[in-house]
């Protein structure tokens, strides 16, 4: 009986290797951006249970915003991006924003994010 001998060729082994580092590389470009959408839905979570939120004008919200979001290294939010508008009860906060990361040469990866969040909480303002 002839035995052969089974398993993975060099070549095969390289190829593994390059997709795995593919993979990656754009996974070190795309959990930033996703890390950064979490800190803002975080931000507008924690922003939504201020007391007298309700009834504080749209720039102090926007401030309030923003010195949330500077604690968590959030840089690619800008103030444009920000949309406050007024509903029964309090008001309707909805962020927008694009994430353009360069990947190789002329390739990008984009990502577009919206989050939106209703700021009824009641309560003494400060």
């Amino acid at each position: 009986m002839k035995r052969t001998q089974g398993g993975m060729t060099l070549l095969g082994f390289i190829l593994i290797l390059a997709v795995a580092g593919i993979a990656v590389y754009v996974g070190m470009k795309v959990i930033p951006m996703y890390s950064e959408f979490y800190a803002v839905k975080e931000s507008m979570k924690g922003l939504s249970l201020e007391p007298g939120i309700n009834n504080a004008p749209p720039d102090r919200i926007r401030s309030a915003f923003f010195r949330r979001l500077y604690v968590n290294y959030s840089d690619n939010v800008k103030p444009e991006n920000v949309s406050i508008e007024r509903m029964d009860g309090g008001w309707h906060m909805t962020v927008s924003y694009e994430v353009r990361r360069p990947i190789i040469a002329n390739l990008d990866v984009v990502g577009n994010f919206v989050a939106e969040k209703d700021l009824v909480h009641g309560g003494p303002s400060d």
